[in-house]
């Protein structure tokens, strides 16, 4: 019973840090810290973006947990490292911790999706300015900024494949960047989608990758490259369409 609840434990820390954006080397090395915390000596994990598998031997049985939804919350992270450090220095029970970490799955701490897209709004009118653009085109780069990015979190809710959510978002801001600098508001188009496309850039996953593969880990290494640059594709392909059609 007592390695049952030290197996639910740790798969359930790792979850909610895959889920929260997590580095894979990171996942592995919390479960098998609390695993030890709890006196299994031995505990084998094998993580990778989209699932985990734990045993608490090398014999015994493996567990399986599949991760279909990623994001970026790197709170819960910070949450689950401060419960595993916790873990580690006897300072929790297994009931404890097990509370605690479903505490931390349950929350829904993350800022409203207005906040967000006036974060992401004013993000890209200081990416603009930070790239050497003029001051007058501030203002425009936060309409468009917010525009792209408002438009792609609404389709990555209707669209499940999120390159293709992207794909569509970009050329949307393309399309409004050209707009804004056609009736005057912005004087260069090319400042603009530059500051803008930046919330929209995968940075969090590319660090990610290149950690994962300085840590050894092969294989989550090139699945987050991978994703990475399938992503930024998408976004340059639809912002070049846009410079395609219009010059």
């Amino acid at each position: 019973m007592r390695q049952t609840e030290v197996v639910e434990i740790c798969l359930l820390a790792g979850k909610i840090m895959l889920q929260s954006g997590a580095e894979t080397y990171r996942v592995e090395d919390t479960m098998i810290r609390i695993a030890q915390a709890f006196a299994i000596e031995n505990a084998q994990v094998h993580a990778t973006p989209t699932a985990i598998m734990f045993g608490y031997d090398i014999t015994a049985p493996t567990h399986f947990v599949r991760i279909e939804e990623r994001a970026t919350d790197l709170h819960k992270v910070s949450q689950v490292n401060s419960i595993s450090r916790h873990v580690s220095s006897q300072q929790l029970s297994i009931e404890e911790a097990d509370k605690q970490l479903r505490q931390v799955d349950q929350q829904r701490d993350t800022y409203p999706n207005w906040v967000q897209l006036l974060a992401a709004a004013f993000a890209s009118g200081g990416f603009t300015i930070m790239f050497d653009g003029r001051w007058s085109d501030f203002i425009p780069a936060v309409i468009v900024g917010g525009i792209g990015y408002g438009m792609m979190r609404y389709l990555h809710n209707v669209i499940k494949i999120r390159f293709f959510a992207e794909f569509l978002a970009s050329i949307l801001l393309g399309v409004s960047a050209f707009f804004v600098v056609q009736i005057g508001w912005g004087l260069e188009i090319d400042n603009i989608i530059i500051g803008s496309v930046m919330p929209l850039v995968p940075g969090l996953l590319i660090t990610n990758a290149v950690r994962d593969l300085m840590a050894g880990h092969l294989v989550s290494g090139i699945t987050k490259g991978a994703e990475a640059f399938l992503t930024a594709f998408a976004i340059g392909a639809g912002v070049s369409i846009i410079f395609f059609l219009v010059r």
